[in-house]
């Protein structure tokens, strides 16, 4: 439960790459997200190749960092897949929270970079990686070692839980 309260968008990374073991780790996380009926209908590119990785940084204004992380994991989902479709943004939520949490776990840094629902960014994303038809980028999650790491920050306030029915 650390990564949840320790877990920061980490942008700057060093070069060492994380090893395969590591990826795939994260990667084993990510599946084990809960989802709506059971649905998985996600996929990842895990991309390594500095010429994509800066392709990839285009391809919204705020994926800059992307091309300096040594890996970019990108979670698609297929379209109009599965039982629960209209549960896709919600379950790929969940997946990418996961990934995250269990990089942070590893002593690897994270920050999540939206691309769906900008149509733009989404055709971009599809256009580098050259994605088949029907499926479509959700993120762009770099991944490494962090250059540095931010203070925890205790984010929790009271004044937004609303009790029901609570005892004194």
């Amino acid at each position: 439960m650390n990564s949840i309260f320790h877990r920061r968008s980490i942008r700057q990374f060093t070069p060492e790459v994380p090893d395969n073991g590591q990826i795939e780790q994260i990667l084993k996380a990510a599946m084990a997200a809960p989802t709506a009926c059971d649905d998985r209908q996600y996929q990842f590119y895990v991309v390594l190749d500095p010429e994509i990785r800066q392709a990839l940084a285009q391809t919204s204004p705020y994926a800059r960092c992307a091309a300096a992380a040594p890996a970019v994991i990108v979670p698609c989902f297929e379209d109009g897949a599965g039982y629960a479709p209209e549960y896709i943004p919600v379950n790929m939520g969940i997946v990418c929270e996961n990934l995250m949490l269990e990089a942070d776990d590893l002593g690897l840094g994270t920050v999540f970079l939206g691309i769906y629902p900008e149509q733009d960014r989404m055709e971009a994303v599809r256009k580098v990686l050259q994605l088949p038809e029907g499926l479509t980028p959700f993120a762009l999650i770099p991944v490494g070692h962090p250059a540095a790491v931010p203070a925890d920050k205790d984010k929790f306030d009271p004044d937004r839980i609303h009790w029901i029915g609570r005892q004194k």
